[in-house]
């Protein structure tokens, strides 16, 4: 199975979001380079939250280029065999903890944005993953800073996006 063919599934399975669910679905249907950075029409991408539960907190990354406070993510890659792999994969890289271990259930949400030219569109596939106790960060060449936020603290510094993945992240938590 393709990351294509394994997006589609997922996006298949994706309950809620039907409108923008059934946007990246036409995406995919009628740009089979939809998942790479090449799609100039605009490409799916991968992120995670990382959460710790246990202390309240979920760490965001003040993004290098876009100078946001923002959950681990960017762009899927050919190794990358699923979706949520390169969610797992960037959140691992970009915070510098392994182990993580992302929510079962599929994916937390969805959220289409406009990005700069050529690229136009990125439609981010949004995990929440667990980090393991005792973790500890590690800034990454793509962020300025990395950091704990209590949750009371991300609608301070983040955009309206991250508190939306936070609410539905702690909704599918409380289960």
């Amino acid at each position: 199975m393709t990351l294509h063919d394994d997006a589609v599934l997922v996006l298949k399975g994706y309950e809620g979001q039907e409108e923008l669910r059934q946007v990246y679905l036409d995406h995919l249907s009628a740009h089979p380079d939809g998942m790479w950075k090449s799609c100039t029409a605009g490409h799916v991408t991968a992120s995670a939250l990382v959460v710790d539960p246990e202390g309240g907190r979920v760490l965001l990354t003040l993004h290098r280029k876009l100078r946001m406070w923002l959950q681990m993510g960017g762009h899927c890659e050919p190794g990358d065999p699923t979706l949520a792999s390169a969610a797992r994969r960037e959140a691992a890289e970009e915070s510098g903890i392994e182990g993580l271990t992302l929510l079962p259930g599929g994916p937390v949400t969805l959220d289409r944005h406009a990005i700069p030219a050529p690229c136009n569109w990125h439609l981010d596939v949004q995990y929440a993953a667990l980090a393991p106790a005792g973790s500890v960060a590690a800034i990454s060449d793509e962020s300025l800073d990395l950091r704990w936020f209590r949750y009371d603290e991300v609608a301070e510094v983040a955009d309206a996006s991250v508190v939306r993945l936070l609410d539905a992240t702690r909704a599918r938590l409380s289960v």
